[in-house]
C-alpha cells in the first residue's frame, strides 16, 4: 500500500528529536497540514497518529493540525531500556514546546486524554483550548483481556516475542484478532475495513519492540489501576485531584455506547473540571475518532466557535445537528 503519511499530509512523515523522561535522545514521528494556529491531535494506547485519519483533513482547513506518534507507538523511536513511570506527559510536553511557539488547541483520546489531563494541570500555559475523548479517568480495570493478558505476562517474555518477530509471522492471524476486537470499539461493523486493519497493525507487524513498549505502558497502567483500588498513591488519584488546575475551555466527549469506559464517568469528570462542557455522542463507541468522526469533527469546530477561538463565519452552516450539551 501507498505510504499513509506521504497522503495524509503535504510533507510525509516528519522526525523530531526530544530528550526523553530517561535523558535519552528519541525520535519522534509526527506529520501536520494546514495554517494557522496550532492543534494536536494525541492518540491513545496501542494506536499511533493514523487513528485521527478521518480528523486531520477536516481540522486543517481552520488550524494548523500536527499528529505526533508517541514514543514507543508508530513509526516514533522505541528504546530498549525500561520505561519511567509517567514518561509520556514529560515527553508531551517537549514534543508541544518544540513545534509551536504559542498556546495550542489539544485534541486527545482515550489514554492521551488522561496524559493531556495531567499535562494540562501542570503547564496550563501550553493550551488555548482542550477537548478530551472517552478519558480513563476513572478506570476500574484495562478494559480489555488483551490488554489485561499482556500486561501480566513477564516483559521479558514480551521481549523475546517482539525480537523473533512473531507477529510478523503471524500476521493474517493478528490482523484477524484487531478486525475482531474493532467491534468492541465502533458501533458500526460495516466501517471496519481491510485497510484499517492493516494500519492499525501495521507498527506491531512491520516495527521491531512495538509490543514490547505497549506491554510496558500496560503494565504500567494495570499497576496504577490497582494503586488506586487500594487506596495506595498514583498517578491517576493526583490527576483526579488536580482537575481545578486546568483554567482553558475544555470539551468533554463521551461515546454514547461506549462499552470500554461508561459515558457515566464523563458526567463525573464535568462535575469535577471546571471551565467544561460535556457533549454525549449518540451511536459511538471508545474509538469516537474511528468510529464517529463527523459527530467528532463537528463538535470540535462548534466548541472552538463557541468559545471564541474560531470565527464563527469559518465554520460551515451545513454542520451536522447538535447532540445534547450539559
Amino acid at each position: 500500500m501507498k505510504d499513509w503519511w506521504q497522503i495524509a499530509f503535504p510533507k510525509g512523515r516528519q522526525t523530531l528529536t526530544i530528550t526523553d523522561a530517561s535523558g535519552h535522545p528519541v525520535k519522534i514521528a509526527y506529520g501536520e497540514k494546514g495554517t494557522g494556529k496550532p492543534l494536536f491531535l494525541v492518540h491513545g494506547i496501542g494506536s499511533w497518529s493514523y487513528g485521527w485519519r478521518h480528523t486531520i483533513e477536516p481540522l486543517s482547513k481552520y488550524f494548523r493540525v500536527i499528529c505526533f506518534d508517541a514514543k514507543g507507538h508508530g513509526f516514533s523511536d522505541k528504546p530498549l531500556y525500561s520505561e519511567e513511570l509517567a514518561h509520556q506527559s514529560i515527553e508531551m510536553e517537549q514534543i508541544i514546546r518544540a513545534l509551536c511557539d504559542e498556546p495550542a488547541v489539544v485534541v486527545a483520546q482515550s489514554l492521551g486524554a488522561l496524559i493531556t489531563l495531567a499535562l494540562a494541570e501542570n503547564n496550563p500555559e501550553l493550551f488555548a483550548r482542550l477537548v478530551v475523548i472517552n478519558v480513563p479517568i476513572f478506570p476500574k480495570e484495562l478494559p480489555t483481556l488483551w490488554m489485561q493478558l499482556l500486561a501480566a505476562l513477564p516483559i521479558d517474555l514480551v521481549r523475546a516475542v517482539d525480537n523473533l518477530r512473531l507477529a510478523n509471522t503471524f500476521a493474517p492471524l493478528l490482523r484477524q484478532m484487531v478486525m475482531f476486537g474493532r467491534h468492541e470499539v465502533v458501533v458500526d461493523p460495516e466501517q471496519i475495513t481491510d485497510e484499517e486493519v492493516y494500519w492499525i497493525t501495521y507498527p506491531y507487524i512491520e516495527l521491531p519492540n512495538t509490543i514490547t513498549k505497549t506491554a510496558e505502558d500496560l503494565q504500567h497502567a494495570a499497576q496504577e489501576i490497582d494503586r488506586s483500588l487500594h487506596n495506595q498513591p498514583n498517578i491517576i488519584y493526583t490527576i483526579q485531584e488536580n482537575l481545578s488546575r486546568i483554567t482553558c475551555p475544555t470539551l468533554i466527549l463521551w461515546g454514547e455506547q461506549d462499552r470500554w469506559f461508561p459515558a457515566s464517568n464523563g458526567e463525573k469528570l464535568h462535575a469535577r473540571l471546571p471551565n467544561s462542557r460535556l457533549q454525549i455522542l449518540p451511536n459511538c463507541g471508545h474509538d469516537a475518532a474511528g468510529g464517529s468522526p463527523e459527530a467528532v469533527n463537528a463538535a470540535i469546530l462548534e466548541f472552538l466557535r463557541d468559545t471564541d477561538f474560531l470565527d464563527r463565519a469559518d465554520v460551515s452552516q451545513s454542520s451536522p445537528s447538535r447532540t445534547p450539551i450539559h
